[in-house]
Formats: C-alpha cells, sequence, structure tokens
C-alpha cells in the first residue's frame, strides 16, 4: 500500500480495536516493511494519537487513552449505531447528557454517507418509545438542524405556536439551546421583533436554515441557561421550603439532589432547604422522602400538606360507596 494517506487511516481503524497488534502483523496486514510501520506511529502520535509500544516478543502498539479526544474511525454499523442512541438522548432529554447529544448528533449526520441516514431513519421510523407522558417530545432532526444552524452562526425560518395558539413566521439569529427538565427551548434575536426571544422547541414547525450567516450577537446574561432562567423566575412564583428531616443527610441529598441546601443536624436529621415554582412539587418530594419532617417555611406549604392529609384520611376511613361522584 503505497498511498500514504489512506495507509495512515487503516492503521489508525486497526488500532481502534481494543487489543495490542504486533508490528510484523500490522505490516502483513497493510502490506509494508515493519519500518514503515514505525514511521507512520510516529506520524499518528504527531497528530495527537497516544500510540502506546511495548517491547518483547509479545509486545506490539495499541492506542491507549490521552489528554485529548483525538477523531474516531467508525464503521458502518458503529456509525449507525452511535446516532440512533445520540437521537434517543437528544428526543428523550436524558438527565445531564441533552445538548451535549445534539451537538455530537449535528457533527455525526452532517459526515454521514446517504446509505447511512437512510438505514438511521429507517430505524427510528420502524421504533416506538414507551413515554411517561409528562413532557413535549421534540424531534430529534429539528434539533440537530437548530444545532447546526447555531454552529454556523445562521438565520433560521420557523413556524411558532404561542401558549394561546397564535401562528406566527419568524426569522432569527439562533444562539445556543437550552434544555431545562423534560423541555428544549432556543435563545434567539428575533429579527421581526428586534430583541432576544425563547422559543420552545416542541412548538418550533418547519424550521428552516437560510444559508444566511450574521456575526455573533452578545447575549445579555451571563450564558443562555442564566437567561432563560432569570426570564422564568419573573414569569412563574417561587416557593422556599425550609424543613427539618429526620434522616441521614447523605440519604436525603440522594433522594432529593435536586435540594438547594441539606445540612446535617445531627446523625439521625438534617435541615432541608429548596426552592421550586409549586407547592405541589414541593409536597410531593417532602412526602417521597419516606421518612419523618417537620416544615418550618413557608405556611402555604404546612396548609397544603395538612389538606393532603385531610384527604388521605378521608379517602380511608369512609365505608364503600362514600364519595361516589354524582351523588
Amino acid at each position: 500500500m503505497t498511498d500514504t494517506p489512506a495507509r495512515l487511516l487503516n492503521l489508525l481503524s486497526l488500532l481502534q480495536t481494543p487489543r495490542e497488534w504486533p508490528g510484523s502483523e500490522l505490516a502483513e496486514r497493510l502490506e509494508v516493511s515493519p519500518r514503515t510501520i514505525r514511521r507512520d506511529i510516529e506520524r499518528l502520535r504527531d497528530l495527537g494519537y497516544p500510540v502506546q509500544a511495548t517491547m518483547g516478543v509479545v509486545g506490539g502498539y495499541r492506542l491507549v487513552a490521552g489528554t485529548a479526544m483525538p477523531p474516531l474511525l467508525l464503521d458502518d454499523e458503529e456509525a449507525v449505531a452511535i446516532a440512533v442512541g445520540l437521537r434517543a438522548a437528544a428526543g428523550h432529554a436524558v438527565g445531564g447528557i441533552e445538548e451535549a447529544s445534539v451537538r455530537a448528533l449535528a457533527k455525526l449526520v452532517q459526515v454521514l454517507p446517504s446509505r447511512l441516514r437512510h438505514r438511521v431513519s429507517t430505524l427510528n421510523e420502524a421504533t416506538v418509545p414507551l413515554l411517561r407522558g409528562d413532557g413535549p417530545t421534540v424531534d430529534p432532526e429539528d434539533l440537530t438542524l437548530l444545532a447546526a444552524a447555531i454552529s454556523n452562526r445562521e438565520r433560521l425560518r420557523f413556524g411558532y405556536r404561542a401558549v394561546d395558539g397564535a401562528e406566527s413566521k419568524r426569522l432569527v439569529e439562533p444562539h445556543r439551546l437550552v434544555s431545562a427538565g423534560r423541555r428544549w427551548y432556543l435563545v434567539a434575536y428575533d429579527n421581526g421583533r428586534d430583541d432576544w426571544r425563547i422559543f420552545r422547541v416542541d412548538r418550533i414547525t418547519e424550521p428552516f436554515a437560510t444559508g444566511v450567516r450574521t456575526p455573533a450577537r452578545e447575549l445579555p446574561a451571563e450564558d443562555a441557561a442564566a437567561y432563560v432562567a432569570a426570564k422564568f423566575s419573573r414569569l412563574t412564583p417561587s416557593f422556599r421550603a425550609v424543613a427539618t428531616v429526620f434522616a441521614p443527610a447523605e440519604e436525603v441529598l440522594r433522594r432529593f439532589p435536586r435540594a438547594d441546601e441539606v445540612l446535617p443536624l445531627d446523625e439521625r436529621s438534617c435541615r432541608l432547604q429548596s426552592r421550586e415554582d409549586s407547592l405541589e412539587w414541593l409536597a410531593m418530594r417532602l412526602l417521597m422522602l419516606g421518612c419523618e419532617f417537620e416544615v418550618h417555611e413557608p405556611p402555604e406549604l404546612a396548609d397544603h400538606l395538612r389538606a393532603l392529609g385531610a384527604r388521605a384520611t378521608r379517602a380511608t376511613a369512609g365505608g364503600p360507596g362514600r364519595g361516589r361522584l354524582g351523588r
């Protein structure tokens, strides 16, 4: 094999298999001399690939973990598997990896051959996920298109349905995608409104990248997540709960990871603080701890819990037929 770039790619493909390759076997597979293999290994190292060599009768070469992530070579099956997995992660909001999944999916789709794109599309069309039904669904293809437009600083056109059902057409300069809970939001500069806007992605229809590049605009916030959080905090009420929980602090943190603060009082109790948008959610989270607790504030939360307790008592105290609808 005299084509050096092609030989290096084939060598890299072999080394990415998790095993150690004797130099003689690599030379035989690539139809070159062991000396050429040694030179090619040095070329890969110069490109940032951490190739480790071991000496001895059973020695050889293998790719190891380095300080940076080098480009990977994927065969057809691997590329399809990763694309399908990334679409699932992006579409169903797997905690902590949603935005990264969208960015990776956008990069992968951009370089997938048409035959592999067809295989990915066929798999997704034939697969129906079982969703919990507590959040809107978002088409991963729309997310991929939005992510690519953000990366390219490319204007977008799309239809948008507001919360009151009103339909409109928008021309925007996309800035960032923000994942919050099981929802996706697009932060963008709206050219028609001459101001920054937040769009729920599940309400966006027929997004289209115009191909027009725009200079970067400065967002009036530290970052997109902070911008969305600040906007929402002004639109929705917030309740701060303070309670003593009669369980070890580490156990409470494990069961309530979203709590703002959990301070141990002793080995069997702790002080919990958490801020949420609804009393119902706060009450549910406290009840799901599965232990005794005492609410200190707000008084509305204590009243809500008393009402829940009274309702639960009535639900189990009556005889058959009590409380039927229509009576």
